[in-house]
């Protein structure tokens, strides 16, 4: 049973939400926003055998399919597309009637961030996705990989020697995106930290000890500690779900 811990729940304390209410307290507004949705055990690991699959429970699952509704797109780097597949549609026909009712398209977009475009052209991403795929790339990618995609996707210059975050939103903006629902990795978490580009993080915490060397959600050099306040706490038979904001006074969250 999923509860609301914070913001403090006074009517029907206890109880279990409803997939409704669920979908209300995970609300991205008005506003443009830019959230990333990351699991992790409670020491830290990111994956398990390579993966973060194995770190999910059944109330992270449930959150991990609800959050994907609102977006305008599913943004992901190229290492999560190669590890978990994301073969197919990305949200079920309940979800996309949900959609249509709102006046949506059915399916989010889907956007994929790849400096190397080292991306199988001919792979079941791209040959069963729901909708045109985008994959934002730099202007050094290797011109013969570049010519591959293009007869699958839409491939789209967004900075020089690396992806420019800043870039990849305004790009998603010009197309009517302005809800973007990342789902890694931690290398884009990370380029996304140190152009200051992140207004949401939602983190569910499993009551799970991995050990090892497992993966941070944040890979590589960021940037200096940025404040975010926990706007949301659930919790699920250990398991913790939490979103933090970044608040930026005057600030538009999502804007340059």
């Amino acid at each position: 049973m999923v509860q609301q811990l914070i913001p403090a729940r006074h009517h029907d304390a206890g109880t279990a939400l409803t997939d409704e209410q669920l979908l209300s307290l995970y609300d991205p507004g008005a506003s443009p926003l830019v959230r990333f949705n990351f699991v992790c055990s409670a020491d830290g690991a990111a994956t398990t055998s390579g993966r973060s699959g194995g770190l999910g429970t059944p109330a992270d699952q449930r959150l991990f399919a609800l959050m994907r509704r609102p977006a305008d797109v599913i943004l992901v780097g190229a290492g999560t597309i190669r590890a978990e597949g994301y073969a197919g549609e990305l949200i079920d026909a309940g979800a996309q009637a949900w959609r249509r009712k709102r006046g949506m398209p059915a399916h989010p977009g889907i956007a994929v961030v790849s400096g190397s475009l080292e991306l199988d052209p001919r792979s079941a991403f791209f040959a069963e996705a729901p909708v045109p795929v985008v994959v934002f790339t730099t202007a050094a990618a290797d011109p013969g990989r570049r010519q591959a995609l293009e007869r699958v996707a839409d491939v789209v210059t967004a900075g020089d020697e690396d992806v420019d975050p800043r870039q990849v939103i305004a790009r998603l903006a010009e197309r009517g995106h302005r809800m973007v629902h990342s789902e890694g990795g931690p290398s884009l978490f990370a380029a996304f930290q140190r152009a200051d580009a992140v207004d949401s993080l939602c983190l569910s915490i499993s009551p799970l000890l991995a050990g090892g060397a497992g993966m941070r959600i944040a890979s590589g050099f960021t940037s200096d500690l940025q404040p975010v306040e926990l706007s949301l706490l659930l919790e699920e038979e250990g398991a913790l779900f939490t979103e933090y904001r970044r608040h930026r006074p005057g600030h538009a969250p999502g804007s340059a």
